[in-house]
């Protein structure tokens, strides 16, 4: 399995447009055929901090989802929200 942590510092006045656009990937990725969990999280540390927590059933279904039209979609709008980010792939040992 793969696991990705994305974390994202979010524009103050664009949280809403940026929730939205995240709540609607999570909704459609959780719906693909090689999805284990696909959560966005908000930090309870650090304003405007948030974070895509997901697992992946292997890199063909991570390959996938990377290529789905609602990612490539939404991904470039939710991408204009952002003050930063982080992304990391790990696998376990």
């Amino acid at each position: 399995m793969i696991k990705i942590v994305a974390r994202f510092v979010v524009k103050e006045d664009l949280v809403d447009k940026a929730t939205k656009i995240a709540l609607e990937l999570v909704e459609k990725s959780r719906a693909e055929a090689g999805n284990v969990e696909y959560s966005f999280n908000r930090c309870l540390n650090e304003q405007n901090v948030y974070a895509m927590l997901e697992i992946w059933r292997d890199r063909e279904a991570l390959d996938s989802h990377n290529a789905s039209e609602h990612f490539t979609t939404l991904l470039p709008q939710f991408g204009e929200c952002l003050v930063e980010e982080k992304v990391e792939l790990f696998e376990e040992v």
